[in-house]
């Protein structure tokens, strides 16, 4: 067990620690586990894929102090080490988008949910990837001191407010911008923010300049999708922001992301997120 108090991030930055956890036994009210870089210490083994996790003493200590303390939390790839403690087994919980599959190859007993913000399972919780760790923060915050405190915290770090804990790890514009061509990367951007606007084929092409049939051979090359299909995805994401941030009915929420009526962003999200609008709003409030 490691007893210096001064730790280098994997950025350079140094940390210095009032303790170390050799020392902390009580009076832990939240207690968070941040990620790092190095796959064995996640997955429980030494480099020769010997399992160590019994051993490891940091693993021992957590599991000590699990049930003494108030809240137990993980941001990003720190899920692997509660997970290797054996604290998460029976749960929900998520990590970043890019280590999700291997946690739930490593740890069957764990039901993780790729497309979180974060998760909430009882007093445990886990956050998605880096700043996702803010969301889980602001969470916190707020239950504990109210929504009034948590906006005045998210106003001051010039943050948005807290996202929802359900809210989905992708975005589809920001996918868009990983197209060569600037034109179509604004056009991703004006089309994001008209979601009701007319986004045919036709009409997307003449905003760039270009014909209806080179624009969608050129679209999908560079954005891996079909216009058609993009249009409906990124519609999806807008009705999940208002579901998020807003009481309005279903058809209202469908109107203003052209998407139609309640019956049609049905079929929609059902196509895009695999759930229908009134379950992914019932997440939402389950944190």
């Amino acid at each position: 067990m490691r007893t210096e108090l001064r730790v280098v991030s994997s950025s350079g930055l140094a940390l210095l620690a009032h303790r170390h956890i050799g020392q902390c036994h009580d009076c832990i009210d939240t207690l968070l586990v941040p990620g790092r870089i190095g796959g064995e210490v996640f997955s429980g083994k030494d480099i020769a894929g010997k399992d160590n996790a019994c051993d490891d003493p940091l693993l021992g200590w957590l599991r000590e102090m699990a049930p003494r303390v108030r809240r137990l939390g993980s941001v990003c790839t720190g899920a692997f080490i509660l997970a290797a403690a054996g604290l998460l087994n029976g749960r929900r919980a998520t990590t970043h988008w890019q280590d999700c599959q291997r946690l739930a190859r490593d740890y069957p007993g764990i039901r993780v949910e790729p497309d979180r913000i974060f998760v909430k399972d009882g007093s445990v919780y886990s956050s998605a990837g880096v700043t996702a760790g803010m969301d889980l923060a602001l969470a916190l915050v707020e239950e504990d001191l109210g929504r009034d405190l948590a906006l005045q915290v998210a106003r001051t770090l010039v943050m948005f407010m807290r996202r929802p804990g359900g809210q989905s790890q992708f975005s589809t514009v920001l996918e868009s911008q990983a197209a060569e061509r600037k034109p179509l990367r604004d056009l991703a951007v004006w089309m994001a923010q008209h979601p009701a606007d007319d986004l045919s084929v036709e009409a997307l092409a003449a905003r760039v300049n270009m014909s209806a049939r080179n624009f969608s051979r050129v679209f999908r090359r560079e954005l891996g999708k079909t216009p058609a299909r993009y249009v409906e995805a990124l519609r999806v994401e807008a009705a999940r922001r208002m579901l998020e941030e807003t009481a309005d009915g279903m058809d209202r929420i469908a109107r203003q992301c052209g998407l139609g009526s309640g019956n049609s962003m049905l079929r929609s999200f059902l196509r895009v997120s695999g759930v229908p609008p009134s379950r992914y709003r019932d997440r939402l409030r389950a944190g």
